[in-house]
This record gives C-alpha cells, structure tokens and sequence, in this order.
C-alpha cells in the first residue's frame, strides 16, 4: 500500500510525496511527476504500477508551497487551477524537488529513473538534462519539450506523443527533437490524445497507454 511522506527540499521546505515500495524483487527507484491535477487518484494508481513492475516510486507533491496536498477534478475549475498552480511554480523549484526525490531513492539503490505525464512530461524532459544521477527519463506529451529540444540530456530519454494531441502538435516536436538529437526515440500514438496514460475516461486510451508503458519499461530495465 501506499503512503504520503515528507521530503525536504533544497530550501529546506518539507513537501509531501506519495510513495509505495517496491514489489520484490526491486529493479531500482522511479521518480513519478504529476500533470497538473496534483496527486490525484490516477497519479497514485501509477505509482502503484510502478511499484508493481518492480520500481518503488514516488510522486512530490509539486504546488505545496502554494497550496499543500493540491488535488483537482478533471473539470475546468480544476483545470484553472492546476494551471495556475503551475505556471507560479518555478521550473528550478520543481526540478530542484524531483532532485530531493531522487537523493530519498538513492538511498535505496544507485538507479534512479524519472516519468512525468502533461506538466510532468515537460518536466521529465527537463530533469533529463539539468538533474544529475538519473539512469533514464519518460517524456509524455509534454508541452515544454519541443522550446527546450536542444537541452543535452544527460541520460537516456524516450518521448511519447499523442496523434491527435490538440495542444501539442507531435510532428513539430518529434521534428524539434529530431533536429538537436536523433539518437532520442519520439513515439507517436496514432488516434491517442493528450492525456492517454490518465485512466480518466474522456482521455484514457488503453492500447496507446499499454504501448507507451512497455517502451518505457524497457528503457528502465536496460538503464
């Protein structure tokens, strides 16, 4: 089962982050980043597939200095707000917490991986070149990915895109990549939309998700 613990930032605030061990045997760490609902009920079932696939993870809990334990519905208040919440958030900020996560797993086992998801996808990729010590990095649908293509990642990276994405367009970014660093996988899910890792229904799309997951298992397996 899961659990919600304490983690000190590098200013030394205390934010939450929902962690579950692994199932044995453990392969290593994964650090889970939220979108912009916060950690909701979907964030903390992947957290539990993690842990399942033999990686204990754990998802901070990123607007708590704003608004402690912050979670949204999947409806426009919520998204007004996460939105919010987001954009007030200082990348350095969250990237620096992702860093605390992975100082916590470390602890633990040498190998730390990262996934984020939406908010989390932008954020993955940028971990992937500005945090130290990662094995590897997942990129879903991510919309800070194709304005920050030419970062150098430091680790091995993989990208997921969905086909009919309408905040993001997949071939503008898989170009973007392509054009720093053609050695990085961009997948891109033919009739999947933004959000289809999120079991939520109107964004849910099993197979695409299914697939994204399989790659990005590999990725951390191999790493």
């Amino acid at each position: 089962m899961g659990e919600t613990i304490r983690i000190a930032g590098a200013d030394g605030f205390e934010f939450s982050a929902y962690h579950e061990g692994a199932f044995t045997p453990r392969k290593g760490g994964v650090v889970v980043i939220q979108e912009i609902f916060g950690i909701d009920r979907h964030i903390r079932a992947d957290v539990a597939r993690w842990a399942k696939m033999g990686y204990e993870a754990i998802a901070p809990s990123l607007y708590d200095r704003r608004e402690f334990g912050f979670t949204a519905a999947h409806d426009p208040e919520g998204l007004q707000a996460g939105v919010a919440h987001a954009r007030a958030t200082p990348l350095e900020q969250a990237l620096g917490d992702i860093a605390a996560c992975r100082d916590f797993l470390k602890t633990r086992g040498e190998k730390v991986c990262v996934v984020g998801y939406c908010y989390g996808g932008s954020l993955a990729w940028l971990a992937s070149g500005q945090v130290d010590g990662l094995a590897a990095a997942s990129s879903y649908y991510g919309s800070l990915v194709a304005a920050n293509a030419a970062l150098e990642p430091k680790c091995p990276v993989v990208v997921h895109l969905g086909r009919t994405d309408a905040g993001i367009p997949a071939d503008e970014v898989a170009a973007a990549i392509a054009a720093h660093h053609p050695q990085v996988p961009v997948h891109i899910y033919e009739g999947a939309g933004h959000g289809f890792n999120n079991e939520s229904p109107e964004r849910y799309n099993a197979e695409a998700a299914d697939l994204a997951r399989h790659r990005t298992l590999e990725l951390f397996d191999k790493a």
